[in-house]
């Protein structure tokens, strides 16, 4: 995998400076259609940094050589100011309902981390649903370990039952291999688990319908 980042990131940046000198039109000015392509090929470029990044940091991830912050936080604050950050799919008519974030949680862990995770997941959740309508994105605590499990659950308003029904439990397994998100649940997935925490799916026949995860609360309650 660093091989790969490695040989992938040097033409890739080669490529990206380029693009952005002829948008400047330091090699001469350009018509509004040559404008309209370059940009789009800047873009594409773009992804593909964005892919190679993700790629760095899985691979880091899964050689544990990748250092996270331990520090306590409120996952509800977290989870309800990502959530208001995600406009995707309004222009569809999706919108998210925040729960259960009027009584803080607190965990421990590197919150920046956590949350590209959690704004993997809603962006997954987003992105596969092809119609209209209200995905609930629920924060909660389940009590029956010690120390007890913070959960974040987000999807249609049964799945997020069921998602928290299995939150207790030995987690389902999780689909992380979805075109057209990248390497993001992949990494979400390491970066929980690096937490002592856990992801899953929802079970039925739209398991990537919603996805869960669950940490350990501290200082609780």
């Amino acid at each position: 995998m660093s091989l790969a980042v490695h040989e992938l990131r040097t033409p890739v940046t080669v490529v990206a400076g380029y693009l952005r000198m002829v948008l400047r039109e330091q090699a001469g000015p350009l018509t509004d259609k040559q404008r309209k392509m370059l940009e789009e090929a800047d873009r594409s470029c773009a992804r593909i940094n964005a892919l190679v990044a993700e790629m760095s940091e899985l691979g880091k991830l899964e050689a544990r050589e990748l250092t996270l912050a331990a520090v306590p936080f409120d996952l509800t604050a977290l989870a309800a100011e990502v959530a208001g950050n995600m406009h995707e799919g309004e222009d569809r008519g999706i919108r998210l309902e925040t729960r259960g974030m009027d009584q803080p949680i607190r965990v421990t862990g590197d919150r920046t981390r956590l949350a590209a995770a959690l704004q993997a997941l809603i962006h997954a959740a987003v992105r596969e649903r092809g119609e209209p309508g209200r995905i609930i994105v629920e924060c909660a605590t389940i009590s029956g370990s010690d120390p007890p499990w913070a959960v974040f659950a987000i999807g249609e308003e049964p799945a997020v039952r069921a998602l928290l029904g299995r939150a207790g439990a030995a987690p389902p397994p999780f689909d992380e291999w979805r075109g057209g998100l990248g390497l993001a649940l992949p990494v979400a997935r390491r970066v929980i688990e690096a937490h002592g925490g856990a992801l899953w799916s929802a079970p039925g026949d739209r398991p990537q319908a919603a996805t869960a995860l669950r940490l350990p609360c501290c200082g609780y309650p």
